[in-house]
């Protein structure tokens, strides 16, 4: 009952925001240089086995995910350098392409743009190609707050409506499509176990988003 209400207040909320057009998003861009596209379609052909001339995406899942700390400038200025750090050795024996995402949630709901949301991102092993990524700043020790669950809703909503999206996932959930149709890891082997960004989390943005109809396994 307690999740009930919480989802109704809250989707209360969000659907007076959107009709008085108050969703914000600050542009806040990383540097996508020329090494990054390059890295970037390097990454879509040996990983995806993609080829294409732009590293664009076509949009079809969303993925939450949780920063493990850090605050959004931290944050940023670690997804804004091309290449992972040396201390990544799993990820880097498989690219030296750094991880980022489209967007990042901080605790008090503020919502900042990245990058276009159909541009390339690595932070999904083997949908990178199709989903766009939504990072909050928390860890376990940190749980995410009933404002960044607000902010990604509608974040959610307004990314369903411009783009051809099926699936909401957390990071925890991705394991679910391997086998798949929407599958495209090259790499048999490569695969981590994650545990972002939390089951309540995604309980209560599930349930803000319910309407949509969103599903979370293939």
């Amino acid at each position: 009952m307690k999740n009930l209400i919480y989802a109704l207040l809250v989707l209360l909320s969000c659907c007076t925001k959107a009709q008085t057009n108050e969703l914000k998003i600050v542009s806040k861009p990383i540097d996508y240089s020329q090494e990054r596209v390059r890295l970037s379609l390097e990454y879509l052909k040996d990983h995806h086995n993609i080829v294409q001339n732009s590293p664009t995406i076509s949009p079809k899942i969303i993925v939450l995910h949780y920063t493990a700390g850090g605050t959004v400038e931290t944050n940023y200025k670690y997804f804004n350098k091309t290449h992972l750090e040396a201390a990544r050795n799993v990820l880097k024996k498989q690219s030296t392409l750094n991880v980022s995402s489209q967007f990042i949630v901080d605790r008090d709901g503020t919502i900042y743009q990245l990058m276009e949301p159909n541009m390339f991102a690595r932070h999904t092993i083997g949908l990178n190609y199709c989903a766009i990524g939504i990072e909050n700043i928390g860890s376990r020790n940190q749980p995410l707050t009933e404002k960044q669950a607000s902010a990604n809703a509608q974040l959610i909503r307004y990314l369903t409506k411009k783009y051809n999206i099926e699936y909401l996932i957390g990071h925890s959930e991705y394991g679910v499509f391997r086998g798949s149709k929407l599958w495209k890891e090259t790499d048999p082997n490569y695969f981590t176990i994650k545990d972002d960004p939390g089951k309540d989390f995604m309980k209560k943005v599930r349930l803000l988003v319910t309407d949509l109809h969103l599903k979370d396994k293939p």
